[in-house]
C-alpha cells in the first residue's frame, strides 16, 4: 500500500525537470492511441462480419444437410419429406450444386449451377436478390434461368429476351462416341428471367439457378441430390430443430447452420481480424517502451528520493515496487483512456455512420464503415494492456534495482 500511494503521487506530481512531464504524457497518449486503434478496428471487422452474415442468408437455407460420405444423397426426395414432419420444420426441400459450362450466342463461360424446387422461395429470399427481371423458374412452355452478375455480363445475357442459354455437363452415364464429341455431355436450354446479386463473389461470379428438373436431367439423376435445405418456423428455435432433425435422420448426415455453410469465408474475416490485432498489439508494444524511457529519467530525477528511503529503513525491494507500480499505471492509464475513447468512437459510428466508405453509392450496400462493439474484444484489448504493463514494469525493475546497488 505504501509502495502504491508512492507510485500515484509520483504519477500525478509535477517533475523538476520539464521534459521527464512531456514524456510521460506522450507516454500515455501512445499507450492510448495504440489501444483507441484496436478497439475500433476490431469493431469494425465485427461490423463486416454481419454485413457478411446479412447476405449470405438470402440464398443460404437455415439449415442445410449434407451427407457425411461422398457428396450425392441417394434418396433426398424422401430425405426431405421425413424432415418435413420434424416438428418446427416450415419445409425441407432438396438442392443440387454442380459445375457446368454455359454458352449465349458466341459467348461461353463456367458456371457452378443451383438446382431449386418450385417451392424455393419458402426457403430462401431470393425475391429479395433480384435487380433486374422477374424470379421464376418455369412456365407451361419453358424453363427459366436465374444468372448471377458475372455470368450476365460475361455472356452479355439480359431478361426478356428470347435467346436461349445453353447449359452443359459431363455425360455421367453410358458411352461415349469419339467421332461426335458432343455425345459427352448432356445439355438444356433456358430462358433467362432475371438476374440476381447478394453482393458476395462466391455467388455472384458465376452462379445460374435453375428448376432441380432441369439439372437432374443434365445430371442424369432421379431423386438425388447434393443436400435438402430446411426452413424453420417463425417461433420455432433453429438449436432444438437441428437437434431434432439430428435424431430423425441419423448420424449418416451433417446439419450446417448459415454460418457453418459459409465457414471458409467467416473465417477468413476472422483470420484477418487477429492479424490485425497481432500488428496493432506490436505497435501498442512499441508505444510502451517510451514507459521504459520515462521511468529511466523518473529514477535519476528521483535519485534523492531513493536515498530518503533507504535512510528511513525502506528495503530495496519497496523501492523496486515503487517504480514497477508507476510503470503499470502509466500503462493502465493509457490503455484505459483509450478503451474509453475507442468504445466512444465506436459507438458514436454506430449510430452517426460518420465516418463514410468511399466509391459510388449507388453500387455499395451500404456508405458507411459498419460496427459492432464486442465486449469480449474489449476484454482482449484490456488484457493486453495489462500484459504489456508487467512486462514494461518488470524491465523497468531491473533498472531500478541496478540503481539503487550502485
Amino acid at each position: 500500500m505504501f509502495s502504491l500511494k508512492i507510485a500515484l503521487r509520483y504519477l500525478f506530481s509535477k517533475k523538476t525537470h520539464n521534459v521527464v512531464n512531456v514524456i510521460s504524457l506522450i507516454s500515455v497518449v501512445g499507450v492510448a492511441i495504440a489501444t483507441i486503434a484496436i478497439v475500433c478496428v476490431l469493431s469494425v471487422f465485427n461490423g463486416f462480419e454481419d454485413l457478411a452474415a446479412q447476405s449470405l442468408s438470402k440464398l443460404d437455407p437455415q439449415l442445410k444437410i449434407l451427407p457425411v460420405k461422398g457428396k450425392v444423397i441417394a434418396n433426398a426426395d424422401s430425405l426431405a419429406q421425413a424432415i418435413s414432419s420434424v416438428d418446427g420444420v416450415k419445409i425441407a426441400l432438396p438442392e443440387i450444386e454442380e459445375q457446368a459450362f454455359a454458352i449465349y450466342r458466341q459467348q461461353q463461360m463456367p458456371v457452378v449451377i443451383k438446382g431449386v424446387d418450385s417451392l424455393c422461395q419458402q426457403l430462401i429470399d431470393i425475391d429479395s436478390t433480384i435487380i433486374d427481371g422477374y424470379f421464376m423458374l418455369k412456365d407451361s412452355l419453358v424453363s427459366y434461368a436465374t444468372l448471377s452478375p458475372g455470368v450476365a455480363v460475361k455472356l452479355n445475357a439480359r431478361p426478356g429476351g428470347f435467346n436461349y442459354i445453353g447449359i452443359y455437363a459431363p455425360t455421367r452415364t453410358g458411352r461415349i462416341n469419339p467421332s461426335n464429341p458432343m455425345t459427352a455431355f448432356c445439355a438444356d436450354s433456358l430462358l433467362v428471367a432475371s438476374v440476381f446479386q447478394v453482393n458476395q463473389p462466391e455467388y455472384d461470379n458465376d452462379r445460374i439457378i435453375l428448376p432441380i428438373e432441369n439439372a437432374r436431367a443434365l445430371l442424369e439423376y432421379t431423386t438425388e441430390a447434393h443436400s435438402v435445405g430446411v426452413a424453420v418456423n417463425d417461433n420455432a428455435d433453429i438449436n432444438l430443430v437441428a437437434d431434432a432433425i439430428a435424431q430423425k435422420i441419423g448420424d449418416q448426415y451433417v446439419i450446417k447452420d448459415r454460418y457453418a455453410q459459409q465457414e471458409q469465408s467467416f473465417k477468413m474475416i476472422s483470420i484477418e481480424k487477429w492479424i490485425t490485432f497481432l500488428m496493432l498489439a506490436f505497435i501498442l508494444v512499441i508505444a510502451s517502451f517510451n514507459i521504459i524511457s520515462t521511468l529511466s529519467m523518473l529514477i535519476i530525477e528521483k535519485d534523492d528520493n531513493i536515498s530518503t528511503f533507504n535512510a528511513l529503513g525502506a528495503t530495496p525491494k519497496m523501492i523496486t515496487r515503487i517504480f514497477m507500480l508507476e510503470g503499470w499505471l502509466i500503462s493502465m492509464s493509457g490503455g484505459v483512456i483509450g478503451i474509453i475513447i475507442g468504445l466512444a468512437l465506436c459507438l458514436a459510428q454506430q449510430w452517426g455512420h460518420f465516418i463514410k466508405l468511399n466509391g459510388d453509392p449507388s453500387q455499395l450496400v451500404i456508405d458507411s464503415y459498419p460496427v459492432r462493439v464486442v465486449a469480449t474484444d474489449l476484454l482482449i484489448v484490456f488484457i493486453l494492456v495489462v500484459a504489456v504493463g508487467f512486462i514494461t514494469s518488470q524491465v523497468t525493475s531491473f533498472f531500478t534495482r541496478r540503481r539503487i546497488n550502485k
